[in-house]
Formats: structure tokens, sequence, C-alpha cells
């Protein structure tokens, strides 16, 4: 559990909430053909419109998502999630499966992991290395194609490949600090389909991580994956396993405690206020 929770969260906030990841159930169809592209910037161009539009996502300086988290199993299991993000990169992600708490803290500059210890008690810990440097480069609110020269993200446009079925730009991006990433947007909705990403896991450093993103819909005029699983290799998806996003809120109040370092054991109460339904 603790190794799945890692990688889902982790592929979770890689391009940040996205609004991405077209299915064939859920995509728009295009009212005409497509004029093909032939620079990253055209795809980029293309794919943040299709997200909402530029001047939507810089509306966005916070969000959270309510859902679950689907473990596979011939009994699938529903374990409630909250995952808070704010810009730039701090994130606050809460799961809890019967007695048992996990929670993740980044303020963005630090972060610490609070789950069961060997007695069953809750103990805190320090982010690795790895994981504190993944944290520091993502783009956790709109990921790094927005505004992605102001970022200082380069990308280059490799070729066409298929995802699911489907035809997709793949992009070479770079982030600031060096670290690479691919990301593969559909050529017909022109939302991102699919991002692959280096593992954090320092017994296998390197080793690619696939992220699938799927079934979207807007929320407050942005589009947000509301279904995201992650594969171990480059071709694999964890079968059953996957964060389905039920509730998206944009822009609400947060405390001041959210990002603050996790006590043990964690008092009850939330860090952020959910407005009723």
């Amino acid at each position: 559990m603790r190794r799945l929770v890692l990688t889902l969260i982790c592929g979770a906030v890689c391009c940040g909430s996205l609004g991405v990841g077209a299915t064939p159930a859920g995509q728009r169809k295009p009212a005409r053909a497509q004029v093909p592209v032939k620079t990253a910037a055209e795809v980029i161009d293309r794919n943040v419109a299709a997200r909402g539009g530029l001047d939507a996502w810089r509306k966005v300086d916070t969000m959270v998502w309510l859902g679950h988290l689907e473990h596979g199993g011939r009994e699938t299991q529903r374990i409630p999630f909250v995952m808070t993000l704010k810009r730039p990169n701090l994130t606050r992600f809460e799961l809890k499966e019967q007695f048992n708490q996990f929670t993740r803290i980044f303020d963005g500059a630090h972060g610490w992991k609070l789950r069961p210890g060997a007695d069953g008690r809750p103990e805190t810990k320090a982010f690795s290395p790895e994981e504190v440097n993944f944290a520091r480069t993502e783009f956790v609110i709109d990921g790094p194609l927005i505004d992605y020269q102001a970022k200082g993200v380069t990308a280059d446009l490799d070729g066409i490949d298929t995802v699911d079925g489907r035809k997709a730009y793949r992009l070479s991006v770079k982030l600031p600090a060096g670290a690479e990433r691919k990301v593969w947007i559909d050529t017909q909705t022109n939302l991102d389909i699919r991002l692959d990403r280096p593992a954090t896991n320092p017994l296998k450093p390197g080793a690619p991580v696939s992220v699938y993103y799927r079934n979207y819909e807007a929320a407050d005029g942005v589009q947000v994956a509301r279904s995201i699983e992650t594969g171990v290799d480059a071709g694999g998806v964890v079968a059953g396993d996957k964060l389905v996003i039920d509730r998206v809120l944009v822009n609400p109040k947060l405390d001041d405690g959210t990002f603050a370092p996790p006590a043990a054991p964690l008092r009850r109460g939330g860090h952020v206020r959910i407005p009723a339904s």
C-alpha cells in the first residue's frame, strides 16, 4: 500500500490537474478535421486551448480533489482520499484505509509523510531526497505546458504514436531543473492522454513510470482528469489500481496549517473547508 500510494500520488501531480485524458467515451469530437501541426509550440497552443485557456488557468491558485482509490482484486476496494494543491508545488494527500491514515505533505521546500509504523502506531518521516527533488520540480496546479516559456520549460515534437488506440503527438519536455518528461497529446481532442517520468524509487533510479489520464470533465472552466492510472513501466498500467476524482473544488480557502508538518499521531479534523454540495 505504501508504494502504491507514492506511485499514484506522484502520477497525479506530474502534470498538475491537467484537464487531460480523453477516452473514446468521454472525448469531444472536433467539428472539422484538424490541420496537422509541425512544431511543439503548435501542439501546446492547441492543448492549452482545449484545457480551458490560459486566462482560466491563471485564475486558479488552489484546488482540492475529493475521490477514492480503487484497489484491484476480485473485490475492488474503494479508499477515500483528499488531495489539496496550491501554486506552485504545494501538496497535501490524505488517504484513510480502515483504521490506518496515510498523509503526505510538501510545503514547497520540505516534505513529510505520516503512516503506520512497524508497531501499528502512526509515525512521521521526512521525504527522501528523491521525493523532495521530484516535488520541487512539479507544477501541481496547471502542469508544465501552461505558460511553459515563462516557467522555463522547453519542448520538442518527436513524432506521432498510438496510445490506447488513439493517435497522439509525442513531446519531449524538459523542466527548468533539467528533469525530463514525455507527454502524449491526442491529435483529435488536443488533450494529454499519457505522461512518462522517471521513478522516484531510489532502488530503481531512472526506471520509467507511465501515467494515463482519462474521463475528464470541466470544473469552473478548466478540464480536470477524473481517472488516473499509473504503470511501473512504459507499457503497463496497474490493473484495478487508480485514483478516481469524484469532486473538484477550484480556489477553495485553505486553513493556515494545511501544508504544515504533521504531528504523530495526526490530530483529527480537516485542513480545508469543503462547502456542502
